[in-house]
């Protein structure tokens, strides 16, 4: 096939293959301030856009609400959904097409993963394919050729599944001052030190692993000395610990204790002390994918809650009949619709290579609020049947909390805010 002027084959990834042939040399755009009609911006996505969402949409469709309620109460790794996102050619929807992937932009996989998280999949779904979209992407970036040859392909096509090993127990959000360590000997270095928040590690045998290589005195900057690793999730020299949790039961996160493993040369991303650096490219990416979903899931929420306020009937007449109910619900939809324009405004930014930290930050904030406040007002609507985990809605509260709290707290979000866009003095 053709895209771009560049020859590929996609092999059995039908879905993808009829996209991206219709796409043809097109390059793909949404709000990106070029595209204009009549003289009116236009805020629509583009068909070959909306065609990855009917694609997404098909997969959703096999797995409704009840198969994630029993992966919420009885745990477990979704992998029949994400095989059937893999075999359809998604999981690489932003890698190079060299290795498999489909070679586009955080704007198709900010829709990717809202339609996951809508379809009531909420972040149990979008965090089963999350650390393929976009985690890897230090690798495509930095990494030798023989590195994304041996690499991407697996991660796109599912073969491996990989972890994300940065935060710690003592840092935080500090990540300047972890203090796993990567000791060189060699053609190899000794890793030692722990590990929290890792998802997927019980099943994972891969991790993208964040160690200090220089102490950090030694450095002209604290976010020098750290180094980025890819390597196997070698579990006779780590220790993998389940973190039980309110929410996502299905996705696992855990604590992972690092004892003298064993990393070659070659499994280092880019150079020795850098790593920190190379991860800061894809916060603003990941930031645009969280506030994705976090839309997504409130709109599930909205959508089963509309539909039960139309239904159930109290005094004689639909409890939707009520201001009390109908307002509430419609500035919902009025948070999630201005969130959502905050996160193709930032997805459009840094598709075009231009600034986009602060619409990023802006739109993990407006869209976890936005969607926290969809997802407890859904449950209100509900009345008591909310707190029944039949109607599902109290699945998604539990979930519609991760943004709130992750990958960045609200509050440093807006420190960041504060000091990047208005100019005031730096807090923290």
């Amino acid at each position: 096939m053709t895209r771009g002027g560049s020859s590929r084959t996609f092999g059995d990834n039908s879905d993808r293959q009829v996209i991206l042939n219709a796409l043809g040399s097109k390059s793909l755009s949404l709000n990106r301030g070029q595209s204009r009609r009549g003289g009116v911006m236009e805020f629509d996505f583009d068909e070959t856009q909306s065609q990855i969402r009917e694609s997404l949409q098909r997969i959703c469709s096999k797995y409704p609400d009840e198969y994630w309620l029993e992966r919420d109460r009885h745990g477990g790794f979704p992998d029949d959904f994400a095989k059937d996102v893999a075999e359809a050619g998604w999981l690489g929807i932003a890698l190079p097409e060299a290795y498999g992937g489909a070679g586009l932009g955080v704007t198709e996989a900010a829709i990717m993963m809202m339609t996951i998280a809508e379809s009531g999949a909420g972040f149990t779904g979008a965090s089963s394919v999350h650390i393929n979209i976009f985690g890897l992407k230090p690798v495509a970036v930095h990494g030798t050729e023989e590195q994304k040859q041996a690499w991407l392909p697996p991660i796109i096509q599912a073969k491996d599944r990989a972890c994300f090993g940065v935060t710690e127990a003592n840092a935080g959000l500090d990540t300047a001052h972890i203090q796993t360590r990567a000791e060189r000997q060699g053609d190899v270095y000794v890793v030692n030190g722990g590990k929290i928040w890792t998802s997927t590690a019980q099943t994972a045998n891969k991790i993208l692993l964040l160690a200090r290589t220089a102490p950090i005195e030694t450095t002209p900057n604290p976010i020098d000395g750290l180094t980025l690793f890819y390597t196997d999730l070698d579990r006779s020299c780590m220790e993998v610990k389940e973190i039980e949790k309110m929410g996502r039961k299905a996705v696992d996160s855990n604590m992972v204790f690092i004892d003298n493993l064993r990393v070659p040369v070659g499994h280092r991303i880019g150079q020795e002390g850098k790593g920190f650096r190379y991860l800061l490219e894809g916060f603003n990416p990941e930031r645009i994918l969280i506030a994705a979903e976090a839309v997504g899931l409130g709109r599930a929420a909205l959508r089963r809650a509309t539909q039960y306020a139309k239904e159930r009937v109290v005094f004689g007449r639909p409890i939707g009949q009520n201001q009390a109910i109908q307002h509430p619900l419609a500035r919902c939809w009025a948070e999630l619709e201005a969130a959502n324009l905050m996160i193709f405004k930032a997805a459009a930014l840094y598709d075009a290579g231009k600034p986009c930290g602060a619409e990023a930050n802006a739109a993990k904030f407006l869209a976890a609020e936005a969607g926290f406040r969809a997802c407890e007002t859904a449950v209100m609507t509900h009345g008591g049947m909310g707190y029944a985990k039949e109607y599902h809605v109290e699945r998604y509260l539990r979930e519609v909390m991760i943004p709130r709290l992750a990958p960045i707290s609200r509050e440093l979000v807006l420190s960041f805010l504060a000091e990047r866009v208005l100019g005031l003095p730096k807090s923290y």
